[in-house]
């Protein structure tokens, strides 16, 4: 299994960013998909999840209403749309893949993980 994330950079407060996973090797039709951060110096935290119908999604009140998430069954990938940045959401941006079909907010419901992408922003 491989989960390639892609599209971090830096960015100025108040702008947005695309992120991109594209997976391969897991049965991504049927897996929940998700989005987590590791900022220096602390703890991964969940960002966002969504299910393997692309039709039921959750988020951190963090990035609520600023952050969405979304998937191409077609393309094998999962998409975090992020505007409205905050310097708070500099952070290694991990993609996540679930043996489940339905989100999840735990880490440890999830069995593949990518390496991330780095984003940062700048005040």
């Amino acid at each position: 299994v491989q989960l390639q994330a892609s599209g971090g950079g830096l960015v100025q407060a108040g702008g947005s960013l695309r992120l991109s996973c594209a997976a391969s090797g897991l049965p991504f039709n049927r897996s929940a998909m998700g989005w987590f951060r590791r900022a220096p110096g602390k703890e991964r935290e969940f960002v966002a999840s969504i299910n393997w119908r692309g039709d039921d999604t959750v988020y951190a009140d963090s990035v609520k209403g600023r952050f969405t998430i979304s998937r191409d069954s077609a393309k094998n990938t999962v998409y975090l749309q992020m505007s409205s940045l905050k310097p708070e959401d500099t952070a290694v941006y991990l993609c996540a893949g679930s043996r489940r079909l339905i989100t999840s907010k735990y880490a440890g419901q999830y069995g593949y993980w990518g390496q991330g992408t780095q984003v940062t922003v700048s005040s």
